[in-house]
């Protein structure tokens, strides 16, 4: 059996599919892998199992510098969107195997109308979700605060358009203010830098929120198609206004946001407006409190000048009933005077009959027990003791009863009936 190198067996396998592969074939696959390098782009192409997920087949891809200058701008401009990791294509290519390099396929077309078809069931997909859910349109129900100055801005902060919005707000005459959480605003990194930013305000107290991109291609888009970043925004509690695409494009995430506007510059713009009417409303309800104030005002002018027109014949009215109610009161007055003196003076005159003999049988009252308390202070007085014989001993002025309460050398006295003795306790 002949032994070949394996330049020489490479080369018979380039051989074989040059005339076999001879022609293009339009492949349908999803890249798993996309970049671009010396203006040439590599791609890795893979097909999944739809139950599990698990890729069936590979294939490396390629697409020269001088087709893939005509097919990316055709295809971004008709998508919208750039070529990346995770996106399902349909391409025209030809089988090629190089010694060196070995197999890969040669893409020399690719069909954007597939891809959109692709895309546009993707957020079909995602819109049916959130609905069901019940989160699609739960911004919607949110209500813009009348007086919408505190801003949180979501955005780059490099981005002219971050620029634009914020100097837009400073020349109008409301003193907005405004507090930039930086995030990036294309690529793969959009979705998680967003929902990072917002989960930073959640704590904060913000009248809303703006999410602007200050320009950019049509393409970068595709971040803001996902249906994690659709939920935070839809579930958020402050209205958030959106303002990252183009007059013609529309993302899921502006489906879902409060407001969606086309540029910073409109979201600016919509916010001095709301402010505008807000101030509006304000001159209406002072127009509107001054003219009722005034209309009352007049009303009560009115009355007044009524009353006053009534009040000299009613004060005569009023004066002659009270001057009759006057007279009738002292009339009863005087009547009740005289009737109270009469009953008085009788009563007077029957205590003055009773009083006499009461004093006198008080007075003999008194009179008696007087008799009695003069037998018994007689009977008490000491002199008749003193008469009998006794006698009575003081010790500084009181009666000593109890030897034992005087002292050796006080001095004691002895009360007879007649004369006093002084003695010394030995």
């Amino acid at each position: 059996m002949q032994t070949l190198t394996l330049l020489e067996l490479n080369a018979l396998v380039r051989m074989t599919i040059e005339h076999s592969l001879n022609r293009e074939y339009w492949v349908e696959a999803e890249l798993s892998e996309c970049r671009e390098s010396k203006g040439h782009c590599y791609m890795e192409l893979v097909q999944k199992e739809p139950s599990s997920n698990t890729p069936v087949a590979r294939a490396q891809a390629k697409c020269w510098r001088t087709q893939w200058m005509m097919l990316q701008p055709m295809f971004e401009r008709t998508t919208g969107q750039q070529l990346h990791a995770g996106m399902k294509v349909r391409m025209k290519v030809y089988a090629q195997f190089h010694e060196a390099y070995g197999f890969s396929w040669i893409v020399t077309d690719i069909d954007p109308t597939f891809t959109m078809g692709d895309l546009a069931r993707r957020r079909q997909e995602i819109v049916r979700q959130l609905k069901a859910e019940g989160v699609f349109d739960l911004q919607k129900e949110l209500v813009l605060p009348p007086f919408c100055m505190d801003i949180a801005v979501i955005s780059s902060a490099t981005a002219a358009g971050y620029g634009d919005f914020v100097n837009q707000l400073a020349e109008s005459p409301f003193a907005f203010r405004t507090q930039l959480f930086p995030a990036i605003m294309q690529g793969e990194q959009v979705e998680e830098s967003v929902i990072t930013a917002l989960e930073r305000i959640f704590p904060l107290h913000f009248d809303c929120v703006v999410i602007i991109r200050g320009g950019g291609a049509t393409a970068d888009l595709s971040g803001f198609d996902t249906l994690a970043l659709a939920e935070n925004v839809a579930q958020f509690p402050m209205p958030i206004i959106t303002g990252i695409g183009h007059d013609r494009d529309e993302s899921i995430l502006d489906m879902v946001s409060h407001t969606r506007v086309k540029t910073p510059t409109a979201a600016a713009q919509l916010l001095i407006s709301h402010a505008e009417q807000t101030l509006r409303r304000i001159e209406n309800c002072e127009e509107r409190i001054v003219r009722a104030t005034q209309g009352r005002m007049e009303i009560e002018r009115l009355r007044l000048v009524r009353l006053a027109e009534h009040i000299p014949p009613l004060f005569s009215l009023f004066r002659t009933r009270q001057e009759a109610r006057l007279d009738q009161f002292l009339q009863r007055l005087a009547i009740q005077a005289t009737s109270r003196t009469v009953h008085e003076k009788q009563r007077l005159e029957t205590i003055a009959s009773r009083l006499s003999p009461l004093a006198s049988h008080l007075m003999e009252n008194g009179r008696h027990r007087l008799q009695l308390l003069e037998q018994r202070v007689a009977a008490l007085d000491p002199s008749l003791l003193l008469r009998r014989g006794y006698s009575i001993t003081l010790l500084e002025g009181r009666p000593l009863t109890d030897a034992s309460q005087a002292q050796t050398g006080d001095i004691v006295e002895t009360r007879l009936l007649k004369g006093t003795l002084r003695s010394q306790v030995l």
